[in-house]
């Protein structure tokens, strides 16, 4: 997939509301991955700028298709070449930085057709991304602190379902899953409404960008 440079604003959110959490006032949260010429994950986490940084993307899943990764220029996915973000990645955590993986995004081909199919999304990041029974995922052998849902077209449908299967997968398999979202700031959002409004979420980063109305 070619690379998409994404608006600054999209790349930086503030941390605007903690779910269930104790807020984290002044943390900042920052989409990496998409823009030519960024700085290196590491780069990104030593700058000591960000309490999270979120992959982004994972565009393509669900629906019986194959999952992909794609972080533009950085890495390869098809080649294992992304693999080489371990050691980055594992970086950022031990400075204290939680790094979260980001689906969906505004291309790509993904969606949701059932509960039975986002129980497979949900067991696919599971397995290889979140701690689960790969050894060795796209990203190598890390383990992500959570998943962040930016959802931004097809059906609403579902994504509750996504939410509450990662949340019982972490609480079973003993790893705290983060969630976070992404919505449009028009209340509720329009994909990640139903998601949200189950309160499993920790993190919400709200999109006031390219919304004229907010």
């Amino acid at each position: 997939m070619a690379s998409r440079a994404l608006p600054l604003l999209q790349l930086t959110a503030t941390l605007l509301v903690a779910l269930l959490a104790t807020c984290h006032a002044g943390s900042i949260a920052v989409y990496w991955g998409q823009n030519d010429g960024e700085a290196s994950l590491a780069e990104t986490c030593a700058s000591g700028n960000y309490k999270f940084v979120i992959l982004a993307f994972l565009p393509k899943f669900g629906k019986g298709q194959t999952p992909q990764l794609d972080l533009a220029s950085h890495c390869d996915p098809s080649s294992g070449g992304c693999r080489g973000q371990s050691k980055d990645i594992k970086m950022c955590q031990s400075r204290g930085v939680k790094v979260l993986l980001s689906i969906g995004g505004g291309d790509g081909s993904y969606g949701l057709s059932s509960p039975g199919d986002a129980q497979q999304v949900a067991l696919y990041l599971w397995n290889n991304y979140l701690g689960g029974a790969s050894s060795s995922g796209p990203l190598g052998d890390v383990v992500l602190d959570g998943i962040d849902f930016d959802i931004e077209q097809g059906s609403a449908k579902f994504w509750n379902d996504l939410a509450t299967d990662l949340k019982n997968l972490g609480k079973n398999g003993g790893n705290t899953v983060l969630l976070s979202a992404a919505p449009q700031c028009p209340f509720p959002d329009e994909w990640d409404g139903g998601a949200t409004s189950t309160g499993l979420f920790d993190y919400v980063w709200v999109q006031f960008y390219n919304n004229e109305e907010c």
